[in-house]
């Protein structure tokens, strides 16, 4: 199976890394965030990439000009101001009609891509999305009148599922995705979740995007103190 990893984004919440080089180059625990991705994929033994690349995508490719050991990377240019969706659709010839293995440039776990993959074969559905527990922010408080009923602590199982990427992926998904406008997770994902197309594999162990200068600090204490290895 093809990796499809999306990598072209503007990572305007990460602006104080981002104005100089795209965020999946942004490093944690010493290397880009791009490569603990691929060196997940590679742990279960996938070795074809296809990075989607748009704003600063020069930098990308001057990284990957010395070899990736083992993996076969394929550096696809797909527009500055094209949308997730959009910048799929611009990789369609290269996947050859199979079912192939996506996600995005900023996030890393320690998901199991085989039984994710089983998941999805035994599912049958279009798209297996994996669903995380986002890490908890903030304690919870409720309210009535000026009175605090209730309080918790700092607790992910308080919060719902969400996206976590990493998903598997049918090729019929290319018949919702109209052009370079259309946003992966809104009409297509919305018209297939209507029609039951959309699985979701859930994934209780650890997961962390950098969205935020927070969030790669984060990560890289997490790396320094041996609690993620990728």
């Amino acid at each position: 199976m093809k990796v499809v990893i999306l990598a072209g984004g503007y990572g305007t919440r990460l602006s104080e890394y981002t104005k100089l080089i795209p965020k999946p180059m942004v490093k944690v625990g010493g290397k880009p965030i791009i490569l603990r991705i691929i060196n997940l994929y590679k742990k279960y033994g996938f070795k074809e990439f296809y990075i989607a690349l748009g704003y600063k995508g020069n930098v990308i490719r001057n990284f990957f000009k010395k070899k990736v050991k083992d993996v076969k990377i394929n550096l696809i240019e797909t527009g500055k101001n094209t949308m997730t969706g959009g910048r799929l659709k611009r990789l369609k010839k290269y996947l050859d009609n199979e079912t192939f293995l996506m996600t995005y440039g900023d996030g890393v776990s320690d998901i199991n891509i085989k039984k994710l993959i089983n998941f999805h074969k035994k599912n049958k559905s279009v798209i297996t999305l994996t669903a995380v527990r986002p890490p908890a922010r903030f304690g919870s408080i409720k309210i009535k009148g000026d009175y605090i009923y209730y309080f918790k602590e700092k607790s992910s199982v308080d919060e719902g599922w969400i996206n976590g990427g990493f998903f598997v992926i049918e090729p019929k998904i290319f018949k919702y995705i109209k052009n370079d406008k259309t946003y992966l997770e809104r009409e297509p994902f919305e018209k297939l979740a209507k029609k039951k197309s959309i699985k979701a594999f859930k994934h209780k162990g650890f997961w962390q995007c950098m969205d935020t200068k927070r969030d790669k600090d984060l990560l890289d204490k997490i790396i320094k103190e041996k609690k993620f290895k990728i």
